[in-house]
This record gives structure tokens, sequence and C-alpha cells, in this order.
């Protein structure tokens, strides 16, 4: 079973109450009637302490009474929250204000907008009453477009502040090791010229003779074998020859181009006829499809200000938790056990 508030299982010290109890049971003293007694002077009865266990099948009833109680507790959920501001703590106060202002929200509870909000968001949702309101104030970026509408059973307002006009993105570095033949490199040049005025600039291929750390791709246009030492995530063969590994190479074709590949332990090899490009077609086709086969993660689209009406009857199951149902009869058929053997102790 899983807990929807574990933090009820902290309450489980209250066991030693009827532990506790259990073991204060006091006895009255007996009093017996004496012929002289009338000479003494009278006394009220006194009750002593008895330091021993009593009724052990009821004290065990009743911890486990605790226990169904505390467990149930666990695995349920009580609306408890009301109208609530999920602020995102780096927006602008001035405006954030300006916002709960105009939505009405200003006596709301305000909470943290945590990472990933609308997700967090639909899966607490259980916290809230029903008749409450929610009100999220974010910066733009800080909350992704999701692909489908979310659904809420409750009404949600977005109020997002659009972000500021964005300086040029610069440009990523890409370094390349151009190796083998002198008399092709011309043509290598000339197409990493072009790759850097491709794509508005974003890419910036920095050619050298020798790779590096940071070296993503080597170019290599000689038939001998390269260097052991050589090691680059990518390699351009212009001449296979030098390279066994290809003999068993797989194909692909992109974008009008066929490419043979394999994996190697200097990383993995690419070669082509198309290699290097003898005209401007060759040369873009070849650009697209290295850019298809080394594709960016898409940005996030970020979300606008917009109301999200109720769209749900029902609230949103816990994800992988068991219904608490047996535990509330549980719960019931050792309260009757407990009230049953209470009443069977004092007859």
């Amino acid at each position: 079973m899983l807990s929807s508030y574990p933090l009820w299982w902290l309450a489980l010290p209250v066991l030693l109450l009827p532990v506790w109890w259990h073991r204060q049971k006091r006895q009255r003293l007996k009093a017996e009637p004496l012929a002289t007694a009338r000479f003494l002077p009278s006394a009220a009865p006194e009750q002593l302490r008895v330091w021993q266990w009593r009724d052990r099948l009821l004290l065990l009833v009743r911890c486990l009474m605790l226990v169904a109680l505390i467990a149930w507790l666990a695995a349920s959920i009580f609306p408890w929250r009301g109208d609530t501001v999920l602020l995102d703590a780096g927006a602008d106060k001035a405006w954030t204000e300006q916002q709960i202002a105009a939505a009405g929200m200003g006596a709301a509870q305000r909470i943290e907008l945590p990472t990933n909000g609308l997700q967090w968001l639909r899966q607490h949702e259980r916290d809230w009453r029903p008749s409450a309101r929610l009100l999220i104030v974010a910066r733009a970026d800080q909350l992704a477009m999701p692909a489908r509408v979310p659904q809420f059973s409750h009404q949600v307002e977005l109020r997002t502040k659009p972000p500021a006009v964005a300086a040029a993105p610069t440009p990523v570095e890409h370094h390349i090791v151009l190796a083998g033949a002198q008399e092709l490199g011309a043509a290598w040049r000339s197409l990493f010229a072009a790759f850097n005025r491709a794509g508005d600039g974003a890419n910036r291929y920095t050619l050298a003779a020798e790779p590096n750390a940071n070296t993503e791709l080597i170019v290599w246009e000689s038939a001998a074998a390269p260097p052991a030492s050589w090691h680059a995530p990518h390699w351009w063969i212009a001449a296979p020859t030098g390279f066994p590994e290809l003999a068993n190479a797989s194909t692909l074709s992109i974008n009008g181009i066929v490419l043979k590949y394999a994996d190697s332990p200097r990383g993995r090899l690419w070669t082509s006829d198309a290699m290097p490009p003898r005209d401007a077609d060759t040369a873009r086709a070849l650009h697209e499809a290295w850019q298809q086969l080394s594709p960016a993660p898409a940005p996030a689209y970020p979300m606008p200000s917009q109301a999200l009406s109720a769209a749900r009857s029902a609230l949103p199951a816990i994800t992988d938790a068991k219904s608490a149902a047996w535990l509330a009869l549980a719960l019931l058929a050792l309260f009757l056990l407990e009230r049953i053997l209470t009443h069977a102790r004092r007859n």
C-alpha cells in the first residue's frame, strides 16, 4: 500500500496511550466489616496502583484499532486547501501583486510554484476543496505548453508574463579535424564555410589539424590508417581502405544520400560516395542529412495566459495507490470488537 500522506505514520507513538492506560489500572482495597470497627475513626477507601498486565486481548485490539486508523488516514486524502495562488518565486513582485489583485485572490493562500507546475497540480489536486479557486502566476518560460490542454477538476487560471526580447543566441561551437590528402582540403574547407553560413549562423565550425577533447568530427582523406591515439565521436571517411570495420558497414539512405556507417574503438565511422561534395546541391543535401542525424532538442513553447475550466467531474486517482476501503472495514470491525470486549469485561 502506498501512502498519500505518509507523515501520518509519525502518529504511531499514540500506541503508548492504551499501553499506559492498561498499566495504570487501579484496584480498590477491599474493606471487610468488623465488629470493633465502630470504635475506630472513619477513613475514606483507598486505591492501590497495580502494575501488572490486565485484559491483554483488549489492549491488543485497541492497539490494532489505532494502527488501522493511522494507516487509513495515511492512505486517504481529505481536501483541506481553499483558494490558492501558485506563485513563481522568480517573477517580478510588482507584476505578481497586480495580477493577484486583478484576479480577486488577494486573501488566498500562497505557495511556491513547483517544478513542472501543471503536472504537480494534476497529481495533488485532491488537496483542494471542490469550491476552491486556483491561480498560477509565473513567467511564461517557467510553464511549457503541453501537447494537450491539461484537464482539472477545479477552475485554474494562468497568468503568465511574456519573456523579454532575448538577445541573439551564441553560436554553438563545433570542433572539426581535417586530415589526410591536402588536394581535397579546399573542398572540405568550402563545405564547412558553407555550414557556418547555414542555419542563420547558429553553428560555428572550427577546423584543426589534430584532435583534442572537444573534437566532434574527424574528416579523414588518406588511404592509410589514422594514428591509434586519435578518437572522436564521428569520422567522415573518404577513403575507407584504411578502416576494415567498414567492410561490414550498415547502409542508411537519408535526404537522397547513401551513407555507410560502422562502430569502432575510434568512434562511429561514416563514408559515402558524396564525400567530399563536388557541387552546391550535394553540399546542401549532406548538411541537411547531418543535421537530421544529430537533432537538437526541440525548444519548449511558453504557456500563454488562459483560464482552464473544470473539465473533470471526478478527482484524479493516485498513481499506483491501492484502495483504502478495506482499511475502513477493518477499522469498523476492530471498533465493534473493542466495544464487545469492553462490555464483557464490565459484566
